[in-house]
């Protein structure tokens, strides 16, 4: 008995049995930094967006780590940030809406149009916008749930058939910025700046808007609906598996429908802040909000397979993107440095969220 003691003691303290146990090791720690990852899925964006902005400080210093220039990141982004908001509740679902983008835009030539062209109070104009946003939703919603078409092909189309209309209810026209001031100066009310320790001649300090505020407020709504809710409970069910969702008593057919309205009322909020942004009701303004907030969702850690991410994600995606476009130019580099170092960023995304997922597999 005790040779066999012997033998087995010396078994374990053998080279070969101290790699295993090293190999064991690094596995566990692998492990439980994917499972952290896992529970957690904003945590990566939000290293990202610290460690960019810490890199760009050290780099240009007070240039770019200033109270006015990191406003300045987030006035640039509240458009984007609050159409990702949207696009969110879509990907938890295991859907996409390329709409957004023209749906924004509509809404806030809804409100211009109703303001201008039919004298109706600019209260009511920015009442038909928002409810104009949310029917678009709702029919894309329908389309999805009932009619059971994909989401990428009937948000497709829809953002077809919304540009076209966008053109030809405005006529193509752009409602001058003066015009608004004079007339209807809460369409420009989320553009409104206001400052935060400024001296007594108001120099200096942090310049937020009302649509820096707004984006904020969105984010922490849905936060707290998607993590304390049965509805946000709803959504993450249904983008996991829609069946078993089904089984276990949860209406897909109106989670679906509701997702997607609310996603078009967070779009006409977005077109009445690029009304406050840009100044005017252009047709032809954000063109390219559907790829933006799809690029902020991917690189803050939301699956594109459904069912699992932070809201809080595609917020910290939104600055991220707003962090390397303004320090890129600060440092004077070439505007197709910015597109690359993203590019990279929403593959690096993707490829990281795989392999989280195969904590649940």
């Amino acid at each position: 008995m005790s040779g066999n003691s012997d033998d087995y003691e010396a078994a374990q303290k053998s080279p070969a049995s101290e790699t295993v146990a090293a190999f064991s090791e690094r596995k566990g720690a692998l492990a439980r930094l994917q499972h952290a990852l896992h529970v957690n899925p904003a945590l990566i964006p939000l290293f990202v967006l610290v460690t960019s902005i810490v890199l760009f400080g050290l780099l240009l210093g007070t240039k770019f780590f200033s109270p006015f220039a990191l406003t300045l990141i987030l006035q640039q982004v509240q458009i984007v940030g609050i159409v990702a908001a949207a696009q969110s509740l879509v990907i938890l679902t295991a859907g996409i809406d390329l709409s957004v983008g023209a749906i924004a835009v509509l809404s806030s030539v809804v409100m211009g149009q109703f303001t201008f062209r039919y004298g109706l109070p600019v209260e009511v104009a920015v009442t038909a916008g928002l409810i104009f946003g949310t029917l678009i939703g709702s029919m894309n919603g329908w389309l999805i749930a009932v009619m059971k078409l994909p989401p990428f092909i009937v948000t497709l189309g829809m953002w077809q058939i919304v540009l076209a209309a966008n053109f030809l209810y405005s006529k193509n026209a752009t409602i001058r910025s003066q015009d608004i001031e004079q007339q209807a100066p809460l369409l420009q009310f989320l553009g409104t700046t206001f400052k935060i320790g400024a001296d007594v001649d108001g120099r200096g300090g942090a310049t937020f808007t009302f649509g820096v505020i707004a984006m904020v407020l969105i984010f922490a709504v849905l936060s707290y609906i998607l993590s304390q809710t049965a509805w946000g409970r709803h959504i993450y069910a249904v983008g996991d598996d829609p069946e078993a969702a089904q089984l276990s008593g949860v209406n897909v057919k109106r989670t679906l429908i509701s997702v997607y309205a609310v996603t078009g009322f967070i779009c006409a909020i977005a077109g009445w802040a690029l009304i406050g942004r840009i100044g005017s009701v252009s047709p032809t303004s954000g063109q390219l909000l559907n790829i933006e907030s799809i690029t902020a969702v991917v690189i803050g850690g939301i699956s594109l397979f459904g069912g699992r991410g932070s809201i809080m994600g595609p917020l910290f995606g939104a600055l991220i993107v707003g962090v390397f476009t303004l320090g890129l130019r600060l440092a004077g580099a070439d505007a197709q440095w910015t597109f690359l170092l993203i590019g990279a960023l929403i593959i690096g995304a993707v490829a990281v969220d795989q392999w989280i997922r195969k904590v649940s597999a």
